[in-house]
């Protein structure tokens, strides 16, 4: 099963559309007591993000795919990486996250960067 952690610049209105229309869909931000917290190095939360089996949500497109690539050619491996596009609303956001939820593998999208929408 996948499950998002949205990074610290993704609004609480994704994790709030989402729980409301898809409440099996485990989402957690930074921030929470479980997650890693504010402020959490990228380096960091895509360590954290392989150890737990969480695929990172993020609006980062400047500094997070060249961690990505450190990250892996350190040997390492990710569940993968939805960036967002700033032309999307949250509706269609939750959409997509739900369809990619629903009908992805469990590693279809393990260690790359894919960017939203995915069409």
């Amino acid at each position: 099963m996948r499950k998002y952690l949205l990074d610290e610049n993704v609004g609480e209105s994704l994790r709030k559309g989402l729980h409301a229309h898809y409440p099996d869909i485990v989402v957690w931000r930074i921030g929470d007591p479980t997650a890693p917290p504010v402020g959490t190095l990228d380096p960091d939360i895509l360590l954290w993000c392989e150890a737990n089996h969480f695929t990172l949500v993020t609006n980062n497109r400047g500094s997070m795919p060249s961690h990505l690539r450190d990250h892996l050619a350190a040997g390492r491996h990710f569940p993968g990486m939805f960036t967002l596009n700033p032309k999307m609303s949250v509706g269609e956001i939750v959409e997509e996250l739900a369809i990619i939820w629903g009908a992805s593998q469990p590693d279809e999208y393990a260690d790359q960067i894919s960017y939203l929408p995915l069409r």
